[in-house]
């Protein structure tokens, strides 16, 4: 089974949404497509575009959100790695019968109005990876 399609995004964590921008889009020249709250991750995304990947910068919109823990235990940096998936309930399904942990709770809306699922980093070699199913805004051109 090909559960993988291609990679949707990288996740970036930043403690300025602005000062994230100002590098990625302004200095290195990455096409800023959208920026959103997504309320339900406790984050503010902005979404840019450079070749056929996008990269998300995620700032955290509250002290309990999976992006300030991260913030605070490291620092800023790379946060996660996602992957395309056609169907949720048969990707979660397979993940668990090869015995990868899926994050408590982690099935939810996404950025872009992807369905999204994650990985424990311990079933990824110390990744955190999501999946997703991505949305009509993540489309690729």
């Amino acid at each position: 089974m090909e559960l993988l399609k291609k990679i949707d995004h990288i996740g970036i964590a930043v403690a300025d949404l602005e000062q994230g921008l100002a590098v990625y889009r302004d200095q290195l020249g990455m096409k800023h497509e959208r920026t959103e709250t997504v309320p339900g991750q406790k984050v503010r995304v902005a979404v840019l575009k450079v070749g056929g990947i996008h990269i998300e910068l995620l700032q955290a919109t509250a002290e309990e959100s999976p992006i300030a823990k991260f913030l605070a235990r490291g620092g800023k940096g790379v946060h996660h790695i996602c992957y395309r998936v056609d169907d949720m309930d048969e990707a979660i399904a397979y993940c668990q019968r090869q015995g990868l942990q899926i994050l408590e709770g982690s099935r939810r809306a996404g950025a872009g109005g992807a369905e999204v699922a994650f990985l424990h980093p311990r079933s990824s070699e110390g990744v955190l990876t999501e999946l997703s199913t991505g949305g009509e805004e993540r489309e690729y051109k």
